[in-house]
């Protein structure tokens, strides 16, 4: 038997994996450090490995594969969501991993994982012949992406890759906006779908429905903005130029 070759069915892999193909763990784990020492697998974090590609020397599994792997709930969410899509063709070096389960950030193969508290399970797929890699859906991803607009992607990114996306499905967005219950979240979706409506074809009943559950407060849609306006429809305060932003850092495309 070669190892080597038998581990290259899984993209990412544990001891466990590596368990089934001997009769103690003490024999298994004598075979991987031997493939370690022999850098023909690479150690992504503790307990978690892929092997080196032949072709090219670099780790078989991508950086959406080890997202997925990382805990039992771990998914791909955010802009890296977005680049998985490809909305965007410009690669960020930062990879957004939701998960129920917290891990600490770390580096591989030039790349920063970032947690993320994964607050809701909806909108999580696994795209067909997608190597193992779950992800959230283009309205999962939209709603993440407002709803997370200070701590990860400005308003500009955000504007930026909700305009690249189509044929956005309402009956989603209103599914995860009710499982986040986020009266804020309305908010900032429901001002932003109106904003876009004719590009986006967003029916009056949707922005109407986000409208009624926005409740009482007035709030800032983001962070350390200047030239304001406000909405008093949507007790929302934002960029006066805000549909005039531009973000000149990336390319986006349709999805």
């Amino acid at each position: 038997m070669n190892l080597y070759y038998e581990l290259l069915q899984y993209p990412v892999f544990s001891i466990k994996d590596v368990n089934l193909f001997y009769s103690s763990e003490k024999t298994a784990r004598t075979a991987l450090e031997k493939l370690l020492k022999e850098k023909m697998v690479l150690k992504i974090r503790k307990g978690l490995y892929t092997c080196v590609s032949g072709e090219n020397g670099g780790p078989v599994a991508d950086r959406f594969q080890i997202a997925s792997a990382l805990t039992p709930t771990s998914y791909v969410s955010h802009h890296s969501a977005f680049e998985y899509y490809g909305v965007t063709d410009q690669v960020v070096y930062n990879v957004y991993v939701s998960s129920e389960t917290r891990f600490h950030d770390f580096d591989f193969d030039g790349y920063t994982y970032h947690y993320v508290r994964s607050r809701i399970m909806d909108g999580v797929v696994l795209p067909q012949f997608g190597g193992g890699v779950r992800v959230t859906d283009k309205e999962r991803t939209l709603l993440d992406s407002i709803k997370d607009m200070n701590m990860i992607s400005g308003i500009e990114e955000v504007l930026a890759e909700i305009t690249g996306i189509r044929n956005i499905d309402e009956h989603k967005l209103l599914k995860y906006l009710g499982a986040f219950k986020m009266a804020f979240l309305y908010q900032k979706t429901g001002f932003i779908m109106e904003m876009y409506q004719t590009d986006l074809n967003i029916s009056d009943a949707f922005i109407n429905e986000c409208r009624r559950k926005i409740g009482n407060s007035k709030r800032y849609i983001t962070n350390d903005i200047t030239n304001v306006a406000y909405s008093d429809s949507w007790k929302l305060v934002y960029p006066r130029n805000m549909k005039g932003i531009k973000n000149g850092e990336f390319e986006y495309a349709a999805i």
